[in-house]
């Protein structure tokens, strides 16, 4: 599989995704990040890969 580099505004999306997830796990009254610290992280990683398997993303 040849793999690809994202569009820049992919790789913004999951660096804020995974940004937010880092963030929630280290505060402890963010609410919302703090709760879904975990699949902020991973939806992040999934766009990423996504971002450089699929051409164009």
């Amino acid at each position: 599989m040849k793999t690809n580099a994202p569009k820049v505004i992919t790789w913004v999306i999951g660096l804020l995704l995974g940004l937010g997830g880092i963030i929630g796990e280290v505060a402890t009254k963010s609410g919302f990040l703090t709760e879904n610290a975990f699949w902020l992280v991973a939806a992040g990683f999934v766009v990423l890969l996504l971002g450089s398997s699929i051409k164009g993303l």
